[in-house]
């Protein structure tokens, strides 16, 4: 079931706001989505009427706060077809990402061996890995690919017997490749080897089944599929992450304190030190709820039906320089010949209304491998429209024009 344009105005109000006479034309997906109305309704019934500590009160709105908090933890897994134990909830896949690679750093697991993983990555699945690498005894591979461009068999060839662990995007930010995460898998683990993936621009796109895939861990944003900013999971298979130790440590990840030591909580709690994003959960679970309404394979059928219909409006002008490969999937990443980044961002915004983001999107050794140190990416979603798209090329040829 996709909407139209009446009901998406009516869900997402900040489509009826205008620039000038300019309707809102939001091509900024891949960085954060549109949240519909019944999302933030759940965020403020939330505050209005049930706010509360959860997990330490035996009083009715701490148990009700409680309720909700946990019920949106067996949606998520529900979602990802895991246990809900197994669903760590976190501020976002970057800080999914720094938890799994502190825990995972102290443990056994990858000491004095590889991690491998690409110069395709956002930072949040890159530096961490490069950073803490200097902390914890582990080597990083890189595999560096041509023209930015990611290819299965290169890949593989990455992987030695010092290999423990594979950590890699499953759909790139800035060129919208999917990546052949189930392949990666299904070869990794005939070599024992674990898996992690940054779902962050996969999962709202294509969804994902853990346990079909049989992925080890996996990091995502609610920010990035209609939920609210600063909530965020990070998933792993329940016998494993029994084996990690905690990331933060403080209130709600203990067992029992005393002076000379702590038992540390059962899952998930004992990844979860601190007072958690109550309100954030909530509005996730109302997100995927959408989602679940809207449907995953419409969502996949109508990302593939626009990217395909911008890729050949975009490649029928030539003045433009486009990084995508034939794969690209929502996003599509490009420059205007002598004509910058942030001045194209500028003029498509004050003069079309159109939303597109530029710069270097936290990618740049990526971006070093394209050739360039910032581009223009238009990213969408369900709610974009191909007349959407018509109006971003008649921008970008006014933008030609202008700069003759």
């Amino acid at each position: 079931m996709m909407l139209s344009k009446k009901d998406l105005i009516e869900n997402f109000p900040i489509l009826n706001r205008s620039i000038e006479d300019k309707k809102i034309i939001y091509f900024d997906n891949a960085a954060t989505t549109l949240t519909p109305i019944n999302v933030t309704n759940a965020i403020k019934d939330f505050y209005d009427y049930h706010n509360a500590n959860v997990h330490r009160g035996a009083h009715l709105l701490s148990n009700e706060a409680t309720e909700m908090y946990e019920n949106a933890r067996k949606s998520i897994a529900k979602f990802i077809n895991a246990k809900t134990q197994e669903v760590i909830f976190t501020r976002g896949t970057t800080e999914s990402i720094n938890l799994f690679v502190y825990s995972i750093g102290k443990s056994d697991w990858i000491k004095g061996k590889d991690v491998l993983i690409t110069t395709i990555e956002h930072h949040s699945n890159f530096v961490p890995w490069q950073q803490l690498a200097k902390t914890f005894d582990f080597n990083v591979i890189y595999y560096n690919p041509e023209n930015g461009i990611f290819n299965l068999d290169e890949f593989i060839s990455n992987i030695t017997e010092d290999t423990k662990l594979i950590s890699i995007t499953g759909m790139s930010n800035v060129t919208g490749q999917v990546i052949p995460i189930r392949e990666i898998i299904n070869y990794a683990h005939e070599k024992d080897i674990l898996v992690h993936v940054d779902g962050a621009q996969f999962v709202p796109h294509f969804g994902i089944d853990v346990k079909e895939i049989d992925v080890d861990f996996l990091s995502f944003s609610g920010h990035k599929m209609l939920g609210p900013m600063g909530i965020g999971v990070f998933y792993g298979k329940k016998k494993l992450l029994k084996k990690l130790p905690p990331f933060h440590y403080g209130g709600e990840m203990i067992n029992w304190v005393s002076i000379e030591n702590t038992d540390f909580a059962e899952l998930p709690e004992k990844f979860q030190a601190g007072t958690p994003n109550v309100g954030g959960a909530v509005g996730l679970k109302a997100a995927i709820d959408y989602i679940n309404e809207i449907g995953m394979e419409n969502i996949k059928e109508h990302s593939k039906i626009l990217t395909d219909y911008a890729m050949k409006r975009i490649k029928a002008l030539d003045f433009i320089t486009l990084y995508n490969p034939e794969d690209s999937s929502s996003i599509i990443t490009f420059n205007v010949d002598n004509v910058h980044p942030h001045d194209v961002a500028q003029i498509l915004s004050d003069k079309f209304g159109i939303a597109v983001r530029s710069g270097h999107l936290c990618a740049q050794p990526l971006l070093t491998q394209l050739g360039t140190k910032s581009v223009c990416r238009a990213s969408f979603y369900f709610y974009n429209t191909e007349e959407e798209v018509d109006k971003l090329i008649e921008g970008l040829k006014f933008i030609k024009e202008w700069f003759k």
